[in-house]
């Protein structure tokens, strides 16, 4: 958090995260480090301490994933990307607080994802493309447990992947009047070995009428020549 910076609150009292963010870097590429190569960036990478910690076998369906990308990931056939890859989706977001929810609405085909600051998560097992999403807030900052995901959805374009067993905890922290510390915590005993963590900065987009457009996609399948 800058130094001397005060988290301002809102008329609920609560940690003011409102407006419209977003992330700039290349996690919706490759959430790893990586090169570049044609219509890719190159990238440091969101992941702390170093790689993704797979299961032998998974690694085999990440590189089966890698090599089918273009048709297999959910973005390419215009469909939900799922939690936590819609933060950093290179399109703009935006959130509203109320008393008792947080909503955040995605340029990415009109996705809404619902946070609710009551209740306890659904008995499952529910496969749902942006999961259930539970939140409190720990001093300035909001922490989101979100369960009941689809095995569809990707962390990345490069085919980094979980399983319906996903477990995600994101925390939310405005470290001053333009800037969000957005942190996740992936466990996933399906996939990996052990509980890893990603951590980016989000910038609240400060254009002059900013809002959310549409962002239509349109997938087609392939025609016989």
């Amino acid at each position: 958090m800058a130094q001397g910076y005060t988290v301002p609150r809102n008329a609920h009292g609560q940690p003011d995260i409102s407006g419209i963010w977003q992330a700039v870097n290349t996690a919706v590429w490759n959430i790893e480090g990586h090169a570049g190569s044609s219509g890719e960036p190159a990238g440091l990478g969101v992941v702390v301490d170093g790689d993704l910690p797979y299961r032998p076998a998974a690694l085999e369906q990440r590189q089966r994933n890698f090599e089918n990308r273009h048709t297999a990931d959910t973005e390419a056939k215009c469909q939900l990307v799922g939690v936590p890859r819609i933060t950093y989706m290179p399109y703009p977001f935006e959130i509203l607080q109320t008393a008792d929810q947080i909503v955040m609405t995605y340029e990415w085909v009109h996705s809404i994802r619902n946070i609710y600051m009551t209740g306890e998560h659904p008995e499952g097992p529910i496969q749902w493309w942006m999961g259930d999403s539970r939140g409190h807030w720990e001093g300035d900052t909001l922490v989101v447990d979100a369960v009941h995901f689809s095995d569809q959805t990707w962390f990345d374009r490069s085919g980094n992947f979980h399983s319906e067993s996903l477990h995600v905890v994101e925390r939310y922290t405005r470290t001053g009047p333009d800037h969000m510390l957005y942190e996740v915590t992936i466990e996933d005993p399906e996939v990996f070995t052990r509980p890893w963590r990603m951590r980016m900065p989000l910038y609240r987009r400060v254009d002059d009428n900013m809002r959310i457009l549409e962002h239509e996609c349109y997938a087609y399948a392939d025609e016989e020549p």
